[in-house]
């Protein structure tokens, strides 16, 4: 076998033992990350927003959770929330309640 077809095949069987990782999975800090353009590097906002590092996880899923279905009003937040799931919310919320 040449250098190429071990090289490809080698390829081919990383690409099929890798397994797809949801953002729920993978944990909170993924889908935080999209966070800090309004909320602060890791929930630390300064401004009009709220910061999100620190407070209760079972409060910042509930408001995230409000937000998807409605129940609470926000300007940009309910379409937001609408994109994920309840477990990736939890996620993300742990992320948030474990930065002091």
């Amino acid at each position: 076998m040449t250098t190429r077809k071990v090289l490809a095949a080698m390829a081919i069987a990383g690409l099929a033992a890798s397994q797809p990782v949801s953002a729920a999975d993978a944990g909170g800090a993924i889908i935080a990350a999209q966070c800090n353009g309004c909320h602060g590097f890791e929930g630390a906002s300064k401004g009009v927003v709220p910061a999100l590092n620190g407070k209760p996880a079972l409060l910042l899923s509930q408001a995230m959770k409000d937000f998807k279905s409605g129940a609470r009003k926000g300007t940009i937040m309910n379409r937001i929330a609408k994109g994920y799931t309840d477990g990736e919310m939890d996620n993300v919320a742990q992320y948030y309640s474990g930065i002091k």
